[in-house]
């Protein structure tokens, strides 16, 4: 056994890259050792934006001796009739390497095969490490890659050092350009020249020696801590923010925090655009007072010690002020201007290419959205509702947004606010982008409900009607993101409308494009592909879930009403009754081949089984009104004693053609009873 280390070095990665990277590193390597039968104690990763790093402890020395069985041509092709091989069995055997004495004989899929046994030695594992290590570092593969020098290899940054060793000993593993050695470097700015790395378990202590905190999960504690720190010693408090916490962690090798601040005049602006300055553009973490109000000050973490800190304090209040006096001037800017009488530069901004500009998208979300009113049961809000779908894209050409495209829709708000707008309009304005990723909030208002809904439906049904349907993993104009907001409205909202009439209702507001047949119904499995998701990542039972979305339905609160049912009285006393019921009449009800029934032929046993069936339809006709499936399944159960009562006093195959079609008719009849919840033939029984 054996302690193994590599480390890739690097011009700084972009923060993004990092985790995936590595990520990609340690899995090519233990795939790789898989498959030369290696086994290994311990794996352990680093990372900064200069290094990507894999340590495994305990590596096997030596790969285990196998005997391989290797098959050779079919037997009456190896060998002739008097039993002499053939070309084709000393061509093999010579292959090999191997003797006729060697050889067996074994059945394979019905055929007689010669084989022969070949004992494979093991090969030393720094024999392996070479080749296995080059193919796996130039096969890393980054969102963008770029090429340096006349070097073909392309990566997200230039590859400039490997540190490669097999215990002391250095695995000459050459990259491109870049031969490995035992030389690592420190912190860009504080370290003092190459690092001699004798053996992998040192590796971690010498780089921190030289300001580089190779573990990304101790610079994370490390950052927050101080960050915490920092924050209670100037009074204030901190918001955790994990993805901005990682990116910044992925910035720096030796984090140092500091604390900053700006003119408090800058708080008359929106926080939020305060906040998307310093985050998005600084990484900077805002601090807020006692009372939760934004505080003029803000934490910034610099990669290195805390030597000359004033100075570097007083260059980030520097860069940050000239982003917030650039901010405030677009703003008062901005305020200026009506939202409204941005509508006409709306025609000059393209939606899509074949679907015109965000004029005209304007235009159908004002005819959508009145349309939607009205079904959606939302009349008191009309007008509220076509206000905010004419003022919805509008801050979309404000300077403000231009220079923080996060802020759109939410700066909307603030200028709808300002202007005199109703606040249900300033709402909506910012929620008509709502959800705008898994697990964000859903719009609260009717108008942002209504007017998200017609904005996605618009989207999606465009794109689809010109063919950019996503396909696999590939979802560059994130409608599945949009299809899922949909659903999700429709099931929070409870809106009883089917995805068929709402696909229809949008697709008449483009004359540019036509939606097909084909088209129309691959948007509709879209939908209901994120239906099944969604009831999936809640916890329901497959099997049930297939039950519900196995028939013609697409209407969303309904769908989830029956399933929800099901779920329940799966765990119900009636429930094998209801199950065996169905299973007795399911079959033979197929060769029915209508429902129309002969009373005048009906026998004494088919008048009782036909009286009972109508009481039933009457029942759950009722129930299905008022969506009560736990009650349509209750009567269901009930419903079995009848079915095993007519299977008892009858033949169902009567010779008699119109007894026989009567019987059939009656069980295809109880068969759709059956079907109101659900095509149960889809439940999973245990028997």
């Amino acid at each position: 056994m054996q302690d193994f280390l590599l480390e890739l070095g690097f011009e700084e990665l972009p923060a993004r890259f990092v985790e995936r990277a590595l990520g990609q590193l340690v899995d090519g390597i233990t795939s790789k050792l898989e498959q030369e039968r290696l086994a290994w104690g311990e794996i352990r990763s680093f990372s900064t934006p200069r290094r990507l790093a894999v340590q495994i402890l305990d590596l096997q020395a030596e790969q285990e001796d196998v005997l391989e069985e290797i098959k050779g041509p079919p037997l009456n092709i190896a060998q002739d009739q008097d039993g002499n091989l053939t070309k084709a069995g000393l061509g093999f055997l010579r292959s090999q390497g191997a003797t006729a004495s060697e050889i067996t004989v074994k059945s394979f899929q019905g055929a007689d095969y010669i084989y022969i046994q070949k004992e494979v030695k093991g090969q030393k594992t720094k024999d392996l490490l070479k080749p296995l290590l080059e193919d796996v570092v130039a096969h890393l593969n980054f969102p963008k890659n770029m090429r340096w020098g006349d070097y073909e290899l392309r990566y997200a940054r230039p590859l400039r050092w490997i540190v490669a060793l097999w215990g002391e000993e250095v695995i000459p593993v050459q990259v491109g350009p870049v031969q490995a050695a035992n030389l690592s470097h420190g912190h860009r700015q504080l370290g003092a020249g190459p690092i001699t790395i004798l053996h992998p378990g040192e590796y971690v202590a010498k780089l921190r020696d030289h300001y580089v905190m190779v573990d990304a999960e101790e610079r994370r504690a490390v950052t927050w801590e101080q960050i915490q720190l920092l924050a209670k010693q100037e009074g204030a408090e901190v918001v955790e923010d994990a993805r901005l916490l990682d990116e910044v962690v992925n910035l720096v090798e030796y984090p140092t925090t500091f604390c900053g601040s700006f003119s408090a005049d800058y708080l008359e602006m929106p926080s939020e655009v305060l906040i998307t300055s310093m985050k998005e553009h600084q990484r900077y973490f805002p601090l807020y007072d006692t009372a939760g109000n934004l505080a003029p000050r803000f934490i910034g973490v610099r990669n290195g010690a805390d030597n000359h800190l004033d100075n570097v304090i007083m260059g980030n209040e520097k860069v940050l002020e000239a982003r917030l006096s650039d901010a405030k001037f677009f703003y008062d800017e901005d305020l200026r201007i009506q939202l409204e009488d941005n509508l006409q530069k709306l025609q000059g901004v393209v939606f899509q290419d074949q679907l015109g500009t965000m004029g005209d998208k304007v235009k159908r979300l004002e005819r959508l959205t009145g349309k939607l009113i009205q079904q959606l049961g939302h009349h008191e809000a009309l007008d509220t509702a076509l206000r905010t779908a004419v003022l919805a894209k509008c801050d979309l050409v404000s300077q403000m947004v231009y220079e923080f495209p996060e802020l759109q829709g939410l700066m909307g708000e603030k200028y709808a606010l300002a202007q005199g707008e109703d606040s249900h309009v300033a709402a909506g304005i910012r929620e008509h982008y709502m959800p705008r990723f898994s697990g964000d909030s859903l719009p609260v208002t009717v108008e942002g409900r209504v007017v998200s809904l017609a904005d996605k439906l618009d989207t999606l049904v465009g794109y689809f009607a010109v063919g950019r349907i996503p396909t696999g993993s590939q979802d560059p104009f994130a409608l599945r993101r949009q299809a899922q907001g949909v659903v999700q409205i429709l099931l929070s909202g409870g809106y009883d409308i089917s995805l068929s009439s709402l696909i229809n209702e949008a697709k008449t507001g483009y004359t540019e494009v036509h939606l097909s047949e084909e088209n129309e119904q691959a948007l509709l499995d879209f939908f209901l592909a994120r239906v099944r998701v969604l009831f999936t990542d809640q916890g329901y039972a497959y099997d049930l879930i297939d039950a519900v979305m196995g028939q013609d339905e697409d209407d969303i609160p309904n769908l989830l009403a029956r399933l929800q049912a099901l779920t329940e009285f799966r765990t119900a006393e009636g429930y094998g009754d209801l199950i065996t019921g169905f299973e007795r009449v399911v079959n033979l009800a197929a060769k029915a081949e209508s429902i129309e029934l002969e009373p005048s032929v009906f026998t004494e046993a088919d008048q009782t089984f036909f009286a009972a069936l109508q009481e039933l339809e009457e029942l759950c006709r009722g129930l299905l009104e008022e969506r009560d499936y736990i009650g349509i399944l209750q009567n269901l159960s009930k419903f079995r004693v009848h079915v095993d009562g007519f299977f008892a006093d009858v033949m169902i195959m009567d010779p008699t053609p119109t007894i026989r079609a009567n019987r059939l008719a009656l069980l295809k009849r109880s068969l759709g009873m059956y079907s109101l919840c659900g095509d149960l033939r889809r439940i999973v029984v245990n028997k």
